[in-house]
C-alpha cells in the first residue's frame, strides 16, 4: 500500500470516528462538517481507486 492510500484510509478512519463522537455529543454541526468531510474523502477515494472497507 503506497502513502497516498494508507493516510487516505487513516483520514477516513478518524472522520468516523469524529462524526460518531460529534453524533453522541449531540453536536449536529460538527456532525454535519464530519458528514461533508467523510463524503469528500470518500469521493477522492473512488477518484483513485481506492477501496474503502466498510465501516463498522
Amino acid at each position: 500500500m503506497d502513502a497516498f492510500t494508507a493516510g487516505l484510509l487513516q483520514r477516513i478512519q478518524s472522520t468516523e470516528s469524529d462524526l460518531h463522537r460529534a453524533r453522541e455529543s449531540g453536536d449536529d454541526f460538527l456532525a454535519e462538517v464530519e458528514q461533508a468531510e467523510l463524503e469528500d474523502l470518500h469521493r477522492l477515494a473512488a477518484e483513485h481507486g481506492v477501496e474503502v472497507p466498510a465501516s463498522a
